[in-house]
């Protein structure tokens, strides 16, 4: 686990640099939107690496839109100004990785938002989805059974019957990490599962009857424990601390 933990590192520092210096080549030459970069090939030889940590890169910057790949043709900057492209490209490379804590505390605030576009937005079939998460997630979890999964998927069917695709693109993105440390991170004190339950299930009436603001609230309530535990998160020398990247490197 070490090992791929450090190849992941390793990973990020050469995407990294190699958007550092596409950074450089696009202020040395001053190329604006709708101009090409050079080939694979051809940076892979200028930056002294391979055509695969080249495609990575190019794979990684067209996720954030900056450039546009065209079959047979060619990688295109996007029309999105060059100084801001510069600005973003900055960013990127100065990004940290993200860590547990860091997940948790946009997942809240996503959640906020949409339980709230939730119970202005959903339909009636999304509401079926939605208590048929719940009714998963109660099962297993009143049968004793690891029902990290289930109460993802509850969420998760919040996130789309908020009706933003936007807000429900992030939050896949976000879950679909937190899933992989939830099993390796007790986080919810499951001695009172009626309590977890009754929480969940009131994120549900709220949605239900389509009140916004106690949907809002019953959300908030139902986070509080999770957002006790990662004002201690440093305290806790037991957590699992995962080394998590955000940006789109191919996983």
């Amino acid at each position: 686990m070490k090992s791929e933990r450090n190849t992941k590192k390793d990973n990020r520092k050469t995407q990294n640099l190699i958007i550092s210096q596409i950074r450089d080549l696009i202020t040395h030459k001053n190329l604006s939107p709708g101009d090409k970069l050079p080939s694979e090939r051809e940076l892979a030889e200028k930056f002294d690496t391979s055509r695969r940590n080249i495609r990575e890169a190019i794979k990684k910057l067209e996720f954030y839109e900056l450039v546009k790949s065209v079959p047979q043709t060619g990688t295109f900057i996007a029309d999105v100004g060059q100084v801001a492209v510069i600005g973003i490209l900055n960013d990127m490379v100065a990004l940290e990785k993200q860590n547990f804590k860091s997940l948790v505390e946009t997942r809240i605030l996503l959640e906020s938002k949409t339980v709230l576009l939730a119970a202005k937005n959903r339909t009636k079939t999304d509401l079926e989805n939605i208590e048929k998460a719940f009714f998963n997630y109660k099962k297993k979890l009143l049968n004793m059974e690891n029902s990290i999964q289930e109460d993802l998927l509850f969420h998760l069917a919040i996130a789309k019957a908020s009706g933003n695709s936007t807000i429900n693109e992030l939050m896949l993105q976000i879950i679909s990490k937190l899933l992989t440390i939830y099993r390796k991170t007790r986080v919810s004190d499951e001695k009172d599962l009626d309590y977890e339950v009754n929480k969940h299930e009131a994120i549900l009436n709220a949605i239900k009857n389509q009140d916004p603001k106690l949907a809002v609230e019953a959300m908030e309530f139902h986070f509080k424990l999770l957002i006790e535990f990662c004002n201690n998160f440093d305290k806790n020398k037991k957590v699992f601390t995962p080394d998590i990247d955000l940006q789109a490197s191919g996983d």
